[in-house]
């Protein structure tokens, strides 16, 4: 389960790459890319919730992309530093890892 749970990363981490070429692309090959990297975000996303349960990859997705989106803004696009908005994302941090190391990943009688 461990492979399928990095599908998800993967696919969150191309989120944030194609959330930023959304806003930001303005020529011909940025928005390729960005067309390239949704792609490629929801196949990693598909592949791995085939074998994971729905809702939480789902939340763990959007999590991460989320986060990651947040942090690129304040990194990379001068987005103001908001401690209380840091705060949230730690928050949704926690509720995200909580709710994956709650979750059933298929695992019965220690089988994987």
């Amino acid at each position: 389960m461990y492979k399928e749970w990095l599908k998800i990363v993967f696919a969150a981490l191309f989120e944030v790459l194609w959330v930023v070429g959304l806003t930001h692309a303005d020529n011909i090959l940025e928005w390729c890319l960005t067309v390239i990297a949704i792609t490629v975000s929801f196949y990693f996303l598909i592949m791995g919730g085939r074998k994971l349960p729905t809702g939480t990859v789902y939340t763990v997705f959007v999590g991460l992309g989320t986060a990651g989106t947040v942090l690129v803004d304040i990194l990379l696009f001068q987005e103001p530093f908001n401690i209380w908005k840091i705060l949230f994302i730690v928050l949704l941090l926690v509720g995200v890892i909580g709710l994956k190391m709650t979750t059933d990943d298929g695992k019965k009688d220690g089988v994987v």
